[in-house]
């Protein structure tokens, strides 16, 4: 499949409703609204396609652009080729379900998410603390340096309520993770969750949304859910 053919299909399946959702989360123009379940089976025509992964990035079409991460090949990119996919995430859906995903796949994953945890930059550290969520969530937790994370879990609750909006969200989705997915710190992340309490993450021109990490690790915990891996990260 070329690239006029894959836009000519994800226009197709774009919806009016969807989009005008996509929009109220932060996507502009240009966009189709394309339900992500309803690109699986282009996907699995394409299966993956560096190139026409990275034809369909540049368009800055939010669809073509989250089917690009569907359909690249994680392994083939470098870390200056994730930098300028997340030079183009203009918003949180494409930083932290796009780029963050898609990292979260290549072997060099751990070291550019770091970087970008330490960058300042507003998406590009809600995609650091997001790639390691996608991390913790499908790989062995042998993988992970158990000092490291604790390390991490403490930045997160010393800096956290004064960290950007979208990093916010992505540091408290890492402490329920570590608390749900990473069976050496679940007690540790549940500690750190209690003294975080309540973050307030604002939004422009909707309500502002509580975030509550220890309640929500306890209802998995309830559930017998902890030390749950997903079997893919991608869709």
């Amino acid at each position: 499949m070329d690239f006029e053919t894959v836009m000519q299909e994800l226009e197709a399946l774009g919806k009016e409703r969807t989009k005008k959702m996509y929009i109220s989360n932060g996507a502009h123009e240009p966009l189709f609204g394309v339900a992500t379940g309803a690109m699986k089976p282009i996907a699995k025509k394409i299966k993956r396609n560096q190139p026409l992964a990275e034809e369909l990035y540049a368009t800055g079409n939010y669809d073509a652009m989250y089917f690009a991460g569907v359909i690249a090949d994680p392994e083939a990119m470098t870390e200056a080729d994730f930098d300028r996919w997340m030079d183009d995430a203009y918003f949180y859906m494409l930083s932290d379900y796009v780029v963050a995903v898609t990292l979260a796949e290549a072997d060099i994953a751990q070291e550019v998410a770091d970087k970008w945890i330490e960058s300042g930059e507003e998406l590009r550290m809600s995609g650091g603390w997001s790639c390691y969520c996608w991390l913790l969530g499908n790989r062995p937790d042998t993988e992970f340096s158990e000092a490291k994370l604790a390390k991490m879990l403490d930045k997160v609750k010393d800096t956290i309520h004064n960290s950007p909006e979208r990093t916010k969200s992505a540091m408290n989705n890492f402490v329920y993770t570590v608390g749900v997915s990473y069976l050496p710190l679940h007690e540790k992340a549940l500690e750190i969750a209690k003294a975080i309490g309540p973050v307030e993450m604002k939004r422009d021109k909707k309500k502002s949304t509580i975030l509550q990490a220890s309640e929500n690790i306890q209802k998995e915990a309830d559930r017998g859910r902890i030390g749950f891996k997903r079997k893919y990260v991608r869709c």
